[in-house]
């Protein structure tokens, strides 16, 4: 969809040099006119449609990871989870509308400040009574965290809040209810929250900590198809992740501004590098690019940019229709978040380290980019955890994911032949998962496995799209050096052929490197002023410029014996 977003104003504003709420503000207006120019359906959330995937994947929410942050919430789990009830529940549907013209701003409290990653085990509470429900929050460790609930951006909030169904003295599981949180001017009655501080070096937002003291709702506030259906679940656990069904399409993802990240930072990186000149041999300036230390950061990024891009929509078709298994649809969610964010991780901070002083400053990207990263390694489930939860399925044989077959590619090996190890490694301790011994031997191996499987499935999607041939080896090289040691052990590839072989790749690479950045398709999305000396230039004309008449007086210095 070409809807030039990203010259709209609104993203165009040099939000860097604001105060923080009048970044907050614009934050909040963007999330606005990005839902204004999708104009979703209810339908498309639901059912994750073209349009839905669109918007979720579109550049510009890589410029403002905290609009990003909204609109996840807002459209993928607040309107996600009230879609599914509309049919049977069309008292809904003026909220819906509501949210979908973003007149009222959803927010979706689950996690609580005590429980974290345990949110099976909250304690808010909503006591059924004769006329609805009394939610309430029963200790401060119960306080729903993190989620922007605040009233000061004059727009109207609503939460899904997650509590424990209390029905005469009984616990009937976790089930959320819709809870007006504030209006355009204040909280509603009951409802409190504390604004955080702003989590340092990211895009702010009125992140708060939010409780409940005995606030009244009506009976229609259950989120159910049947809102008389109060009974308690005859297998909590699986009735609980039923409820909270969105979140796994939401690992999906989340990871998709990282993708437009890397992308931005491969061409900043590369941009930067191209004219940024060292003075050499006879006073002849030697662009820093010639260097092979900086040659490698920038082509190992781009590379990672491109495998990526080329492979992210193959696997959401893939996940979304390949699989008619909930459970293989959640993994595949699990592989794409756990590849993409370690490779964001290690691409961004390895440019912005060779941009020096300047990759260290917001308005050059890099470095509030690599801040706001570590948000989405928790946002809709912590990446290691969820590797955990993944990797023991696999190894009880719950399901299996499918991979390309070993001798397509040498990370097709590498993944199959990790997977097989650690198969053998458990049928040999003869122990159950939840032992000691596959807590210290298994569950460290978790995330290797779990991204050797993703950078195979990355790799064979490039292989099929027919990406260039220096393109997919420097990314198999990206991978090799996240664990040389089986590479040298199982592939005979020694320390000195590995040096060698990432030598010939970004030999092969650095000749096609500004065709390479030009197929990245992200440079109207960057606005860092190192890409080149006039964009610098132009944005230090735009700083406060300090200057005066004042003459320094000099003291008189006095000789010492």
């Amino acid at each position: 969809m070409n809807n030039q977003l990203y010259s709209h104003p609104l993203f165009k504003a040099k939000t860097e040099l604001l105060p923080t709420d009048e970044r907050v503000a614009i934050t909040y207006q963007r999330a606005r006119l990005v839902m204004q120019t999708y104009r979703l359906t209810a339908q498309d959330v639901q059912f994750c449609s073209a349009r839905f995937w669109a918007m979720m994947t579109d550049p510009i929410c890589s410029l403002d990871i905290a609009m990003f942050t909204i609109l996840a919430a807002h459209v993928g789990l607040t309107i996600g989870t009230l879609s599914r009830h509309l049919k049977n529940r069309p008292d809904l549907k003026p909220l819906v509308q509501r949210l979908l013209r973003f007149d009222t701003v959803g927010i979706y409290l689950l996690t609580e400040r005590g429980h974290g990653l345990d949110a099976f085990n909250i304690e808010t509470t909503a006591t059924k009574t004769s006329d609805g429900y009394i939610l309430h929050t029963p200790r401060e460790e119960a306080a729903k965290f993190m989620p922007a609930s605040t009233p000061s951006f004059k727009i109207p909030k609503v939460a899904l809040v997650m509590a424990r169904l209390i029905v005469h003295g009984k616990d009937h599981g976790s089930r959320f209810f819709i809870v007006p949180i504030c209006n355009e001017r204040e909280m509603y009655q009951g409802v409190h929250s504390v604004r955080l501080p702003p989590r340092s070096g990211t895009n702010p937002l009125d992140f708060s900590i939010t409780t409940f003291d005995h606030v009244h709702l009506p009976s229609t506030a259950l989120v159910a198809s049947d809102i008389f259906d109060v009974s308690k679940p005859s297998r909590p656990l699986e009735a609980w992740w039923d409820e909270i069904w969105r979140i796994q399409l939401g690992t999906m993802a989340v990871p998709a501004p990282w993708i437009s990240a890397i992308k931005s930072v491969a061409y900043i990186g590369g941009r930067y590098s191209m004219h940024r000149s060292l003075l050499g041999k006879g006073n002849s300036p030697t662009p820093i690019i010639t260097f092979r230390t900086q040659q490698w950061p920038i082509a190992h990024a781009t590379a990672v940019g491109l495998v990526l891009g080329n492979w992210f929509p193959l696997a959401i078709r893939q996940a979304m229709e390949g699989s008619p298994d909930h459970r293989v649809r959640h993994a595949m969610s699990v592989i794409i978040k756990t590849t993409v964010c370690r490779h964001f991780q290690r691409c961004v901070a390895e440019v912005a380290e060779r941009c020096g002083a300047q990759g260290t400053f917001e308005h050059n990207y890099m470095a509030k980019i690599e801040n706001d990263g570590k948000g989405v390694i928790i946002a809709e489930g912590d990446v290691l955890t969820l590797c955990i939860r993944l990797f023991s399925e696999l190894l009880q044989h719950h399901f299996e994911v499918p991979l390309p077959d070993p001798s397509e590619s040498l990370l097709a090996r590498h993944a199959a032949s990790l997977l097989q190890e650690n198969h053998d490694l458990f049928a040999s301790m003869k122990c159950e998962h939840r032992s000691e011994a596959f807590n210290s031997l298994i569950l460290p191996q978790s995330q290797p496995v779990i991204e050797a499987m993703g950078h195979a499935l990355a790799y064979s999607a490039g292989l099929k799209a027919g990406l260039p041939q220096p393109i997919l080896d420097v990314y198999e090289c990206a991978v090799i050096r996240q664990d040389p040691a089986w590479y040298s052990e199982e592939a005979r590839l020694t320390r000195m052929a590995q040096r060698k072989h990432e030598d010939a790749a970004v030999s092969s690479f650095i000749p096609h490197l500004e065709t390479f950045l030009e197929q990245l398709d992200i440079a109207k999305y960057v606005s860092a002023p190192i890409v080149s000396d006039k964009s610098w230039k132009q944005y230090v004309e735009a700083l406060p410029v300090f200057s005066g008449a004042a003459l320094p007086q000099v003291e008189p210095l006095q000789a010492v014996l």
